[in-house]
């Protein structure tokens, strides 16, 4: 990656570029383009989060994006801007507007359409050539059939305007990363200059870092976003529920059976660490946009529904755990260690610890929590109901069971001598396997992991 010192001294890429949308994908995008001092300008609808921007705060908790924005305003490369007109003057626009759930599970495409109707408006009497790329994650059809056909109706012509979309592969906690080294980059496109034209920004982005570039048609592309993100969460999903069935075996521990799994070249080891569930923006989402189209095609997906199915269920493991050693909940104290979906974020859109706080709620317990980053987030969803401490050891005091949720650093810090000093009962639950459970059972500490076969007496 380049530093901001560097970027000031590399001349300006040759092409220009506008962002539409600057959410996770969109801001991370047009930073990471503008760090390879290729002119960016990033567009949005938000006046509050473009002023921000423009003064170099990133509101987005992602490592290493907030100085590499900063950077690009530095050096002049990068510029925020609410007037949807600017993109007439970039070379090539990536839109990377919401795509969120509707009730059904269905996508809703208000945002790309919306997107669409404005850029076309934008493009109407410009008359240099154009590429514009959806980055949006959309089911099949999307881009050829409501983007393309809805921004060439306002922009009023075609022949100026090729279209591709280019989905990408983000985890959060590491777009940064992600986007200068992803493992393939995929370009659909409706026609061969619109196809080669995005390749070669690409090429020249990369440079000598050379990418595996995936070129096919739109639909193809589209498909693939689905698939890549169904496949991952369903490796979780099958590994989670092997978790459950080791923990159900005397001797069993699913991190020596999931290591030795993930030796088959076949398989891999990523994406097999047993937990109380995934969560976040896209795979959830993602997932239930899938199944919806697939039923409009008549098409039946039984293992995604699977997948969704045993996500949905794998938090309240951690319920069953509670109640084998502490009987009924009503009145008892649990602390959740983590609330963002994972570490590196403050990301709590659908986390596993509201799941779970909802159903220690309903048993009646009383749940504390504490993250380092999302307790904002997570008191804007669970309001008044469940109390935020400041520190994971003020979380777990007087508790009588402690629940590990997100895995963050801090956290692998608590030993059991604090478990016990400073819980009311002292049991914890192991919900992401970091703990050595050898330690807490020398400490005389109640443990639960998942995935591990309980300690016969």
């Amino acid at each position: 990656m380049l530093r901001a010192h560097e970027a000031a001294a590399t001349p300006l890429g040759s092409q220009s570029i506008a962002v539409v949308g600057l959410g996770y994908v969109g801001l991370t995008t047009a930073a990471c383009f503008a760090s390879r001092r290729f002119k960016t300008v990033g567009i949005d609808v938000n006046r509050e989060r473009i002023k921000r921007l423009k003064s170099g705060e990133v509101v987005l908790h992602e490592p290493t994006l907030q100085p590499l924005v900063r950077g690009g305003l530095d050096s002049g490369a990068l510029s925020f801007s609410t007037n949807i007109d600017d993109v007439g003057s970039a070379d090539i626009i990536f839109v990377a507007v919401g795509t969120p759930s509707r009730r059904d599970g269905s996508i809703d495409l208000s945002q790309v359409r919306t997107a669409a109707r404005e850029v076309g408006a934008a493009l109407r009497n410009v008359k240099e050539k154009k590429i514009v790329a959806l980055r949006s994650t959309v089911v099949p059809g999307t881009t050829a059939g409501v983007f393309a056909p809805t921004l060439v109706k306002h922009a009023g012509k075609r022949s100026t305007i090729g279209f591709c979309y280019n989905p990408e592969f983000l985890a959060e906690g590491h777009v940064v990363d992600d986007t200068f080294h992803p493992d393939r980059v995929v370009i659909g496109a409706e026609d061969s200059k619109s196809r080669y034209g995005l390749a070669s920004f690409y090429h020249h982005f990369y440079g000598a870092d050379r990418k595996k570039v995936v070129m096919t048609t739109l639909e193809n592309a589209e498909v693939i976003k689905y698939t890549s993100n169904a496949f991952l969460a369903m490796k979780v999903s099958f590994i989670n529920q092997v978790a459950n069935l080791c923990a159900a075996t005397p001797g069993c521990d699913v991190q020596v059976v999931a290591g030795a799994v993930g030796m088959d070249r076949r398989i891999g080891g990523l994406f097999l660490r047993a937990g109380l569930g995934y969560g976040g923006s896209c795979f959830g989402k993602d997932m239930r946009a899938l199944l919806a189209y697939a039923k409009k095609a008549d098409v039946g997906l039984p293992l995604v529904e699977a997948t969704l199915a045993a996500n949905e269920s794998q938090p309240l493991v951690a319920l069953k755990y509670a109640e084998e050693e502490l009987g009924s909940l009503r009145g008892k104290r649990v602390a959740l260690l983590g609330l963002a979906f994972k570490p590196g974020t403050d990301d709590m859109r659908e986390a596993v610890s509201v799941r779970l706080a909802e159903a220690l709620l309903a048993k009646g317990a009383e749940v504390v929590g504490h993250d380092p980053v999302a307790n904002g987030n997570a008191r804007s969803l669970l309001g008044g109901r469940i109390d935020f401490t400041g520190s994971p050891e003020d979380c777990i005091k007087g508790s009588d069971c402690a629940i590990l949720v997100t895995e963050w650093d801090e956290f692998k810090k608590l030993t059991p001598q604090t478990f016990k000093r400073r819980m009311r009962h002292p049991f914890v639950i192991d919900g992401r396997r970091i703990y050595d459970d050898k330690k807490f059972e020398e400490a005389g500490v109640g443990f639960r992991a998942i995935g591990l076969a309980k300690a016969t007496a």
